[in-house]
């Protein structure tokens, strides 16, 4: 037996898709993120070593002093720890649509009561 599929209109399966796909709206090329999430990534567990290897290095000297110094670096080790690099998900595509609407209409490049009735269209509720 067949699993229930629904079936979704144009006007429905357009709605979904302004709601749901993302699109980059933070100004880099959207390809550039292949190169750039990794090097943020490195970038930060490299800053992380760097602190640790700096902190270890103070370690030296006999057992009773270097014990009194691994306490003291360990200290500042769990101290403060910069936070992890975040991704942050694009626009969602209706909203990117709607902006770039708006500011064609603000240069003059459409008319305004056009881009009134596109938003219009683009804020059609989901079913």
């Amino acid at each position: 037996m067949l699993p229930h599929v629904v079936r979704r209109s144009p006007q429905e399966k357009k709605a979904l898709s302004y709601a749901k796909d993302r699109r980059n709206d933070f100004g880099s090329n959207e390809k550039a993120a292949r190169r750039s999430i990794p090097r943020r990534k490195r970038a930060v567990r490299h800053a992380e070593r760097t602190r640790e290897h700096l902190a270890l290095r103070e370690i030296k000297g006999a057992v009773g002093t270097a014990m009194a110094q691994a306490d003291r670096a360990d200290a500042r080790l769990a101290a403060r720890r910069p936070g992890p690099w975040r991704k942050w998900p694009g626009a969602p595509l209706g909203e990117v649509v709607e902006r770039k609407l708006i500011r064609r209409a603000r240069l003059g490049i459409i008319d305004h009561s056009a881009a009134a009735r596109r938003i219009a269209r683009i804020r059609v509720t989901l079913p």
